[in-house]
């Protein structure tokens, strides 16, 4: 049986990361308003805790998204200190030999940044960064 999971990663800022990984992974961004609402009337969120955008409530340093069936979801977390070396964890995107240079265009398109090739035998991927330079691998 599947295992639901979560990915944490950590973001200066989650919401534009939110976005950008579902656009990358076809995920649906968390509205998270209705929640947020519940817990500033129960008192148990502060005024710095939330913030409102377009009329929605949201979480001021965490952001989500997640797959139709919420199996999957990545959640960002906003932390101080920026990025430092290379990541201990990274997502492989895996779309196949014939839609791969697509795929990198079109996530370039979003903001990701080309970094290198890579090449294992006859699999190859292209190594990407996203906007916050979290390196992560299409194949």
């Amino acid at each position: 049986m599947p295992v639901p999971h979560q990915i944490a990663i950590d973001a200066a800022d989650p919401h534009a990361q939110a976005r950008f990984w579902a656009a990358a992974m076809d995920l649906e961004v968390e509205d998270h308003h209705d929640l947020v609402v519940q817990m500033i009337e129960a008192g148990f969120a502060a005024d710095d805790d939330h913030e409102q955008v377009d009329g929605r409530h949201r979480w001021r340093d965490a952001a989500a998204c997640r797959s139709a069936d919420g199996r999957t979801r990545l959640l960002f977390q906003a932390v101080p200190e920026p990025k430092d070396g290379k990541n201990r964890v990274h997502l492989d995107l895996h779309v196949g030999a014939e839609r791969r240079d697509d795929e990198v265009a079109r996530l370039l398109d979003l903001g990701a940044t080309r970094l290198w090739e890579g090449q294992q035998g006859p699999h190859r991927w292209v190594t990407l960064a996203d906007p916050e330079g979290n390196e992560f691998c299409v194949g």
